[in-house]
Order: C-alpha cells, then structure tokens, then sequence
C-alpha cells in the first residue's frame, strides 16, 4: 500500500545499485530476507534487530500485493513479507502463511484496540496467529490549496465532476480505487457490498476515469506530479501529503469530506517456505513492533504505529500536527479496508483494469 518518498527512494537505489555490483554479504543473505513495499528497508524502522545481528536484512520489493501474491505463488522465496489488510485472508486461504507464536511476540498485546479487533485481521476464527499489524493511515482527498477551494472538495464526487478534467490522480490500486467508489456511493463496509452496490461502485469509478490525469505507482509519481502543478485533485496516502508539505507545497489532506476517508492497516506475515530461523524472525518483528519506532513513523511518515504504547508516548504536538491527537475521532468517519470476500476481491481486480483501458 505504501510507497518511499525522494529521500527513501534515493536510498534504496544506492543500496539495490551496491547488491547489484557486489551482491548481498554471507551474513544477511543467511539471516533474513523481506519481501516489501521500497522504502521499508529504512534502518530507522528495525534499528534493535541490526544492533543484534550486526547487518541489515535482506530486502526484496514488489509494487503491489497482487504482483506479490501472484510472485510468491510462482515460487519466489523470502522469510518475512509486509501485505495490508484487505489482503491477509487470501494469501493465508492460499497456503502462502504459516503461523505466528504470540508468545515470542513482545509487543503482540500492544496492538492498538481498533485494529486488534478487526475481524479475520491478526487472527483467524479458530485462534490461529497469522499477522502482525505495523503501520496505519489514510487514504484521502489531497488538493492543491492555491487552485483548488476547500468547498470543491466537500464532497468526494469532485473527483467525478467534469471541472477536474485531466486535473486528477488517483492510484494504480484497486483497493484504494474502490475504498474511493464504496464511500462516494455511501458504503462504509465494502465486506456487505451487494452486486448493484458494486455496479455502482464501478460506474462512479468510470466518471472519475474521464477526469484521470495519470493513475499513479508510487508516491514519487503523485509527488511530482502536484509539485509540478501537473495534478491539482488526488486520492493518496498521508505520507504524499506529509512530504509534500514538507517540501513547502500548497497542499492540503482533506479528512473531513462528506463522506469520510479510507483507512487501512499493513503488517508482516511469516512466509511458510521461509527457511529463517525462529530467532532471526521474530528479532526482526519485535523490533518492527518496538514502541520507540511510533514517534519517527509518525513524524517523518505520516503514519501511525500499531503500538498502542508508542502511539501513548508520541509528543501530543506531533500526533496533533498529523491529526492523530484523537484516534477515535480520526477513525470515526472512515471505511476501514478490512480482509473481504476473496471473490468480491477478485472481482473488483478484473473490473478495474476494464476501467482503466476505457472499457
């Protein structure tokens, strides 16, 4: 779900540049490879499991969770992989996970209370451990603030309205696509979505087609592309608008449109053919999980941590700064991207593509 920023970027071409030339030292190669989204390779994130092991792990990246799924079930091994919510499910009912131990979990009763509870997430209905929650946030209208009104945006069908012609982004995702569609529609819970529901969905999703200036693959794309004045109206992640602000443009996340925002929760899962040995994995989630991580993932990011702890002891000016000051309100407006019926899923996978070739 989510993407590095330049700095991250440039990061991680050094380190992909440096393995390519000289390939992945004995001691990491042996240790622990992550399959993951670029930019999570950032040592800020795991600075406990380098200062046990001595070295980074081994990262390999994929650009979506389908491209991930379809990889790992051709064969592609890795330990460790970082999928979303909305995913889980599939990949366990397709024998890609096994079982996490919660008891070698530090930080496992520490999940925050609203993503502990989401139904079919952490565990399955038989009690079974498969995923540990990471990082959360939004997906959300971003506009640019010097070309774009705030009573504009007031309502998510903007992105529909003819005005924003070839003004507008939103991502190659078809989670995100159709969290956009299900509130624009009014449905909170994509999990009850009924057959006209969907048809709905997907006819709002063609209206905004027409306005689409590119459908972006990393945040870099949607950067540079508001920067530049390019695209003026986005469906993006809190991180785009973090950056960007940071970056000192215009631009302003809208979290209290008609109709609410999306939320979504990512996190690790432990691969079945992993061949890491228990000690190295779970190193590598309980320093992932370290309540010290949540202030540098809140900050710098945009996101929140899982850790209810390390959330508790952020500076209330930078949870306030970000709009975390108050979970429940940030939340209570929103349609969570919970695990789905696979063929609802499946479904919504072929008919975004239609949508995007103009069919």
């Amino acid at each position: 779900m989510t993407k590095p920023n330049r700095t991250r970027t440039l990061f991680a071409s050094v380190c992909l540049s440096t393995l390519a030339l000289f390939g992945p030292t004995a001691a990491s190669a042996a240790d622990l490879t992550i399959f993951d989204w670029s930019g999570y390779e950032d040592p800020a994130f795991h600075p406990a499991y380098t200062a046990k092991h001595g070295s980074e792990p081994d990262f390999s990246f994929f650009g979506d969770e389908e491209e991930a799924f379809q990889k790992l079930r051709s064969g592609f091994k890795a330990d460790l992989a970082h999928p979303c919510s909305q995913s889980v499910v599939k990949w366990r009912e397709a024998g890609l996970l096994q079982e996490l131990d919660p008891a070698k979990l530090t930080n496992w009763k520490d999940v925050l209370p609203g993503i502990a509870k989401m139904n079919n997430l952490m565990t399955s209905s038989d009690g079974k451990a498969w995923f540990l929650p990471f990082e959360w946030g939004n997906t959300l209208a971003i506009y640019r603030s010097d070309k774009v009104t705030d009573a504009e945006v007031a309502s998510l069908k903007a992105f529909a309205d003819p005005k924003f012609k070839d003004r507008v982004s939103i991502g190659d995702n078809v989670d995100d696509a159709y969290a956009l569609a299900s509130l624009a529609i009014g449905l909170k819970d994509w999990t009850k979505m009924t057959d006209a529901q969907f048809a709905e969905a997907s006819a709002f999703l063609r209206e905004v087609h027409k306005n689409v200036r590119l459908y972006w693959t990393e945040n870099t794309d949607l950067s540079q592309a508001m920067a530049s004045g390019e695209v003026d109206l986005a469906w993006g992640w809190n991180e785009t608008g973090t950056t960007l602000q940071k970056d000192n443009i215009p631009v302003t996340m809208k979290k209290d449109t008609a109709e609410g925002h999306s939320t979504w929760v990512c996190g690790y899962v432990r691969l079945k053919d992993s061949s890491a040995t228990d000690e190295t994995a779970y190193d590598f989630l309980n320093a992932i999980s370290n309540p010290d991580i949540a202030t540098y993932m809140v900050d710098s990011w945009g996101y929140g941590h899982a850790n209810g702890k390390g959330m508790a002891a952020v500076d209330p000016a930078i949870l306030k700064a970000k709009g975390y000051d108050n979970i429940d309100k940030f939340v209570d407006n929103t349609l969570f991207q919970s695990p789905m019926p696979i063929a609802l899923r499946e479904k919504m996978i072929a008919e975004f593509e239609k949508i995007k070739a103009g069919y």
